[in-house]
């Protein structure tokens, strides 16, 4: 079967499990295999997209319950918010793989990397909440990131900008403010995730470095200046603000340029 419709098969499974193997499985035939660019799309190729377990129940980012970390069940429900941005990260990866015709075969191994990466995530951190004593799904969890890929789904120039490089790029800003509070609660469990999270924290530099990259590629392809494209496209798809503080040196690492940086610096300084 051809990797990227490999990719939407794994996209369109339902159980967990099943979705990671299927995803680890698909990224390593594809390390050695060459990947046709040729279009594939076909009317209605998108029913059953994506994937998803009935539980846990989808709600509004709003509506999910805040917990302490420094209770057992508050700790858990922080590594099930986790548990949970990485499975979407596997659906956004399979998703990018699979949605965008006319893209170089390099475009469509770096994101079945991601994908196996983000799966290899969840899987560090499903065991762990299994350890302390929970599954995925026990715990509500909300559909931010899912909602962007719909906006952005005849738009790879547009996915590319506000995913990786703005939702998921959100993650290197938070990481090092969960763990530091995991190192406050300083349990076995809650170092533990501390671990997983700079495994983790390491891995995702890299997959936003990778949306920088088709980014600034895209826009030379379309002739657009890649520093005014973007707050267009924050615009028109209705991005969230990005709030300090900031992790300039994460981001600095996954290419975002010295004008952006600077930019988010002045921000973080008006707040």
């Amino acid at each position: 079967m051809h990797p990227r419709l490999s990719a939407l098969a794994a996209l369109r499974l339902t159980d967990p499990e099943q979705k990671v193997a299927a995803t680890r499985a698909t990224a390593a035939l594809a390390a050695t295999d060459s990947i046709a660019t040729d279009p594939l799309r076909v009317v209605g190729d998108d029913i059953g997209v994506p994937g998803r377990p009935e539980r846990p129940l989808r709600v509004a980012a709003t509506a999910v319950q805040k917990r302490s970390p420094f209770t057992p069940e508050g700790r858990a429900a922080l590594i099930h918010s986790i548990c949970h941005i990485e499975f979407n990260a596997i659906n956004l990866a399979l998703d990018a793989v699979w949605r965008y015709d006319g893209m170089p075969e390099a475009y469509y191994r770096d994101w079945l990397r991601v994908a196996d990466e983000e799966a290899q995530h969840f899987t560090l951190l499903h065991a762990h909440l299994q350890d302390m004593g929970w599954r995925y799904g026990d715990f509500p969890g909300h559909d931010g990131l899912w909602s962007m890929c719909e906006k952005t789904k005849d738009d790879v120039l547009a996915r590319m900008a506000l995913v990786p490089r703005t939702l998921e790029a959100r993650g290197l800003d938070a990481t090092p403010l969960i763990q530091a509070k995991l190192r406050r609660v300083d349990t076995p469990d809650a170092l533990r995730a501390v671990e997983i999270l700079d495994i983790i924290l390491r891995d995702e530099v890299g997959h936003v470095a990778i949306g920088n990259r088709w980014y600034r590629w895209l826009c030379e392809r379309a002739g657009r200046d890649p520093e005014t494209t973007y707050p267009e496209l924050v615009a028109r798809y209705e991005a969230p603000r990005l709030k300090p503080p900031f992790n300039l040196e994460a981001r600095g690492r996954a290419g975002f340029s010295a004008e952006e940086l600077r930019a988010l610096s002045a921000a973080a300084a008006k707040d």
